[in-house]
Formats: structure tokens, C-alpha cells, sequence
């Protein structure tokens, strides 16, 4: 329960670059792309998160300038791949800088995904469902 009261105190304080990215986020659910902030996956918070297409977006400062800190994303990108989950990393200064660059290559990646469902479909029936041959 600590990660989603973290995770709800984190919506409440984004950094410039975060509320500039979600703004610009949020007009491509028009486009069927729904974005979650600040979203708790797995015992971490994902800055972002297309969650219909396992698709991550990520905003690194300063902070994440340091070896061990990139050996942690690194890691963590990892673990979230595993599940199914891309990762895409931004610079706040891409964000203040490009951001229009930023949401397209988001989309792009997005669209270019398949979606949860589509993923369901394409696996066999449970045994004792289904046609036999």
C-alpha cells in the first residue's frame, strides 16, 4: 500500500517537464492511446504508462546522469521487459525543448505496439476449450 500512497503524492508534485509531458499525453487518448502518470507496475512508479500497450515513458533529469543510477534503470527496464513492457526514456531537456518530437516518437512507438487484447487473442485456448483437430 506504500507504493500507491507514494505514487498518488507524486501525481500531486510533477516536475515541470512531467505536467508539460502529461498535458501533451493526455490529447492522444483522441487517438485511443490512454496514459496513466505516476502509475505503480510492479513495485516501481512509471512516470508514464500506456498500459493497452505495455508502453513506458520515462523522464530523466540530472538525477539519472550518474553510473548507478543508469545501472538501476537499466535493471528495472529489465525487469519490465520481461512482462512485456517497452520503456522509452526522455531528458527533461528534450521535453522543454522538443516536446512535439517527444509526444510523435511516443505515438509512433505506441501505434506501432500491438494492444493487450490483440495479445490475448493470439494465444491457444485454455485446455478443454476450443475445437479439437
Amino acid at each position: 500500500m506504500a507504493v500507491i500512497a507514494k505514487a498518488r503524492a507524486l501525481r500531486k508534485r510533477l516536475t515541470p517537464a512531467e505536467a508539460r509531458l502529461w498535458v501533451a499525453l493526455r490529447r492522444l487518448r483522441a487517438q485511443g492511446l490512454h496514459f496513466r502518470r505516476q502509475a505503480p507496475v510492479r513495485g516501481y512508479i512509471l512516470d508514464f504508462v500506456c498500459m493497452d500497450r505495455l508502453l513506458i515513458v520515462e523522464l530523466d533529469g540530472a538525477s539519472h546522469d550518474g553510473e548507478d543510477r543508469q545501472r538501476k534503470d537499466r535493471v528495472r527496464d529489465a525487469v519490465l521487459a520481461r512482462v512485456g513492457f517497452l520503456t522509452l526514456r526522455f531528458s527533461n531537456l528534450s521535453v522543454r525543448d522538443a516536446l512535439d518530437d517527444v509526444v510523435q516518437t511516443v505515438r509512433r512507438h505506441c501505434l506501432a505496439r500491438p494492444t493487450r487484447l490483440s495479445l490475448r487473442a493470439s494465444h491457444p485456448p485454455r485446455d478443454g476449450e476450443g475445437e479439437f483437430l
